[in-house]
Parts: C-alpha cells; structure tokens; sequence
C-alpha cells in the first residue's frame, strides 16, 4: 500500500501556541497542515480567519490545507488565496454557485477542493471532479474536532475513487474526522491520499511526533 499523506489538524492544537503547533508537524514528518475554518452559521463553532491563515503561512513551509466550513465561500475566495492557502476547499452544499467558485479558486493559483457533509450523496460531488484538486470526505460531522469515525464514509471513499479512477483524474483524495492509527489503514486502502487527523495527533500523551510514527506504523505495516 502507498503510503497517503498525512494532514495534521491544527483545530485540535494549542490556539495559543498554533506556531509551534505547525512546527511540531514540520518535525512529525506531515505533508500538509490542515486549517478548519468555520463561521458559526454554516456548522456551530467559530474558528479561524484570513489573518490567522496569513500568520500560519509565515510560520510554516509546509503546504496550508484550507478546509472553509462556511456559507457563501463565494465571498471569502480573494481574502484566503491572499492569506497563503495551498488547497482552499469548500462545501458543495453552502456556495450559490459551486462552479464559478471552483473556477475563482483556480485563478487565484490556489487549489480548489469540494467536499460534502456525511448525510450528502456521492452524486453531489460527481459533477465537479473535472474541476478540482482534491476531494474531501467527511467522516464526522463538522464542527467540532475528537468525535467518533462514521463508518459509512468509507463507502463514500471507495464510490469517489472509483469515479476518479474511472476518468483517470490524478485528484487528492482526502478524509477528515475521527482518523486514528486503529483505522487509518482501511480508510487508505479504500482509497484516500490524504488522511487528516487532529486529536490523535495533538492530543497523543507521547506528543505528535510520536503520534504521527504510530499513523505510518499503522497503515504501512
């Protein structure tokens, strides 16, 4: 099995120390650093915003992975791709028009992603596989970080890597909310390439470098 990238989230670090929260990832070996943006309207949790973005990119090399649970995404596209964001992702049930905000993305030079909400059919995502660079399956509700692995979603995962192998696009497929190093492997081999984490990482008692060896551990064998 190849080994998928690893996307720490920082939702579940330190809020007072979010550098050196992304500087234990650097350490840790992750690939990305995943960034939960949430507005209190669109799901009930408020988070982070454009500035905190921009501070995070300062702070990092590694690529920022900008997941926007939030409504009208439409509007917020130029303050973000400013900000520093590498993928922005958004919600195909929150934008007027996911098309045109895709395509916005993309001419920012950012990398668009669309993901969907656990109770959201695969079908609501097919039509924009041509469009993005990542696809994004929720695997809990969203909102709020350390809750329970919906086992379902990995029929999402295998339905979408099915579509995205069927059309041969080379899209990242990535899965969010309740990732640990006890399941991480099945959720790889249906077919994810980025697996995000945040709890199991931050919240490990043997700290993230650590946390992030029991991940490979896990999935490589």
């Amino acid at each position: 099995m190849a080994e998928p990238k690893f996307a720490p989230s920082i939702l579940s670090a330190d809020f007072a120390r979010l550098a050196d929260a992304v500087k234990a990832a650097e350490q840790a070996g992750a690939d990305w650093v995943h960034v939960d943006v949430m507005d209190g309207h669109f799901v009930p949790n408020l988070t982070f915003g454009p500035k905190m973005v921009a501070d995070l990119h300062k702070a990092t090399r590694l690529p920022l992975d900008v997941h926007l649970m939030i409504d009208r995404p439409e509007d917020w596209v130029d303050r973000y791709a400013s900000a520093g964001a590498t993928y922005l992702t958004i919600h195909v049930e929150a934008s007027n028009d996911v098309p045109g905000t895709l395509q916005a993305i993309r001419s920012r030079g950012v990398r668009p992603g669309i993901t969907l909400n656990p109770e959201t059919g695969v079908d609501a995502v097919l039509p924009h596989l041509g469009a993005v660079d990542l696809v994004l399956v929720m695997s809990v509700r969203p909102g709020f970080g350390g809750q329970k692995f919906i086992e379902g979603s990995l029929d999402k995962v295998r339905a979408i890597r099915a579509a995205l192998d069927q059309r041969r696009l080379a899209v990242e497929l990535e899965v969010d909310g309740g990732i640990k190093p006890n399941n991480a492997a099945r959720v790889a081999a249906a077919g994810a390439t980025v697996l995000v984490a945040g709890s199991a990482i931050y919240e490990d008692p043997d700290g993230p470098v650590a946390a992030l060896a029991k991940f490979k551990r896990a999935v490589l064998g």
